[in-house]
C-alpha cells in the first residue's frame, strides 16, 4: 500500500487559527486606530516641515546679515568657547577660602558740603561749636564698603550668616588722608524662631536711624538724639508669633562699653571698656511692606570706672515706627537716664574736686517723618534733641543740643542717587549762650 505524505500545519497557519477569534472580534475596533495612526503620522509630518521652514528662515537671515550659516560648531571649538566663559566667571567674581557664597555691597560716596560758623572744622558737625570757623569743600572719605556673607547649615539645622562694613573715616578727612576703618560687623546663627549673634554693632536697644546721605561716617543726629555707639555684643533673639502678622521680637545681650568719649572734658580718663546688660522686647503689627506698628521698650545697665570711683550708667529707652498709609512712615526714639557718654550720648558724668564722679542725668530722642512720593523719590524730615541736667554739668559743657533738617534721595538710575541736604544745630553750653551752625551738602552715592 503507498503511503501518503504527512502535511504538517506551518507555525504561521497555526497563530492564523488561534489567533481567529480574537482578529474577528477586533474587526470593529481596527478602523478607530487606523485614524489614531493617521493622525499621529499627519502630525509628525506637520513638526518636520515646521522644523524644515525654521532652518531655513535661519539660513535667509544669516545671508541678509552677510553671515555664514548656522551650523553646530565642532567639539573642539565648543571647549574652548565653555573654557573662556569659565575664565571669565573666575576674574569676575569673588572668592573665599571656604568657598562660601560672599557678596560685594556698599557705595562710593561723595559729599560737596558747605557749614556756616560753628563748625569746629569739621565736614558735619554733630553740634555746634563754640568757635567761629566755617568749612566747606567736598570729601568721598564717607565711601563704604561691605562684604555680606553666608555659610551652610550647622548647629541643629540653623545657617549661618553676617557682614563687615569698613569706610575711609579712620584719617583726619584731608584728600590724602583716608584711613581705613571697621564700622560694625557680626556673624549671627538663624533658627526659625530664634538667634544668636556675635559681633561689633549698634546698640541692642537702639537699632533704629534717621536718613542721610550727608552724615554716614557717624549715624545721623548722633550726639542729638540718636544713642548710636557700636559695641562689641553678644546677642540672643527669640520670635513670638501670635499670627503671620503680629508677635513680639525680644532681644537681649551682654555688651562691651567704649568708655572713651571724645565730648567729654576730663583730665582723667575712665577705664576704657566695661560690660554692660541690654535688651529690647519689640511689639509689632501688620505687614512688612504694608501697614504696620511697631512698638519696642528698652533698656541698658552699665557702670564707669573712673578715678577709683564708680558712676552708674542706666537708661530707659522706647522706640516706634508707623506706617499708617504706604505713602506715609513715622519713626524715632526717646531715652531717659544717666552718664549715657558709654552708649552715643554727649556727657556722661562730672568730676568733682573731692569725691565720686557725678553721673550726668539726661532726656531726649529723635524723631523722622518720610513721604515717598514715587519709586524714584522720597521726602525726609528729621529732629533729634538731648537735654542734659543742669544741676548735673560743670561749667563750658553742652547742657542741650537740637539739631532739625530735611533732605530728599532722587533715583537717578537704578543705583545711583542723588541727597541734597540742609540741617541747623543749636547747642546751648552753660554760663554760654547758644551756638548756631547751619550745614548745607549735595551727596552723590553709586550702589554696589
Amino acid at each position: 500500500m503507498e503511503c501518503l505524505p504527512i502535511v504538517r500545519p506551518s507555525r504561521g497557519w497555526i497563530a492564523a487559527i488561534l489567533l481567529a477569534p480574537a482578529i474577528l472580534s477586533a474587526q470593529t475596533a481596527a478602523p478607530d486606530l487606523k485614524q489614531i495612526l493617521d493622525r499621529l503620522d499627519r502630525l509628525e509630518q506637520q513638526n518636520q516641515a515646521l522644523a524644515d521652514e525654521v532652518r531655513q528662515l535661519r539660513q535667509e537671515l544669516a545671508e541678509v546679515r552677510g553671515q555664514p550659516s548656522p551650523a553646530a560648531p565642532p567639539l573642539e571649538e565648543k571647549v574652548a568657547i565653555d573654557q573662556t566663559r569659565i575664565d571669565e566667571l573666575a576674574q569676575s567674581k569673588v572668592g573665599a577660602s571656604q568657598h562660601f557664597p560672599i557678596t560685594v555691597t556698599g557705595m562710593a560716596l561723595f559729599n560737596a558740603f558747605l557749614n556756616s560758623k560753628g563748625s569746629g572744622g569739621m565736614e558735619y558737625p554733630t553740634f555746634a561749636w563754640p568757635s567761629n570757623q566755617a568749612t566747606g569743600g567736598a570729601s568721598i572719605y564717607q565711601t563704604m564698603l561691605g562684604l555680606e556673607y553666608s555659610g551652610p547649615q550647622t548647629f541643629l539645622g540653623g545657617s549661618v550668616h553676617g557682614s563687615v562694613y569698613m569706610d575711609f573715616a579712620g584719617g583726619s578727612g584731608t584728600p590724602t588722608d583716608y584711613g581705613f576703618r571697621l564700622r560694625t560687623g557680626e556673624i549671627e546663627i538663624d533658627w526659625t524662631d530664634r538667634s544668636i549673634m556675635a559681633g561689633v554693632e549698634p546698640p541692642i536697644f537702639a537699632p533704629r536711624e534717621p536718613s542721610s546721605l550727608a552724615q554716614v561716617e557717624y549715624p545721623p543726629l548722633s550726639g542729638a538724639g540718636n544713642l548710636w555707639a557700636w559695641t562689641p555684643q553678644v546677642r540672643f533673639e527669640q520670635k513670638i508669633r501670635f499670627s503671620d502678622e503680629t508677635g513680639i521680637q525680644a532681644q537681649i545681650g551682654a555688651v562691651a562699653t567704649d568708655e572713651i568719649q571724645p565730648y567729654q572734658q576730663s583730665y582723667i580718663s575712665p577705664e576704657p571698656a566695661r560690660p554692660g546688660i541690654e535688651g529690647r522686647f519689640n511689639f509689632y503689627h501688620g505687614a512688612e511692606d504694608g501697614r504696620r506698628l511697631e512698638l519696642a521698650p528698652g533698656f541698658h545697665t552699665s557702670t564707669t570706672h573712673i578715678d577709683g570711683y564708680s558712676v552708674p550708667s542706666n537708661l530707659f529707652s522706647l522706640d516706634w515706627l508707623a506706617r499708617p498709609v504706604s505713602k506715609l512712615e513715622f519713626t524715632g526714639a526717646f531715652f531717659s537716664g544717666q552718664n549715657l557718654a558709654p552708649v552715643g550720648g554727649l556727657e556722661g558724668y562730672t568730676l568733682q574736686p573731692y569725691g565720686p564722679g557725678i553721673a550726668v542725668h539726661a532726656r531726649g530722642g529723635w524723631s523722622q517723618l518720610t513721604i515717598p512720593i514715587t519709586p524714584r523719590l522720597s521726602f525726609h524730615f528729621f529732629s533729634g534733641i538731648e537735654n542734659d541736667r543742669t544741676a548735673d554739668l560743670a561749667p563750658d559743657t553742652i547742657g542741650r543740643n537740637w539739631v532739625y533738617g530735611a533732605n530728599f534721595f532722587y533715583r537717578l538710575a537704578p543705583n545711583v542717587l542723588l541727597g541734597p541736604e540742609v540741617s541747623q544745630a543749636r547747642t546751648l553750653y552753660i554760663d554760654s549762650s547758644v551756638r548756631l551752625n547751619n550745614h548745607y551738602d549735595l551727596a552723590l552715592a553709586y550702589l554696589f
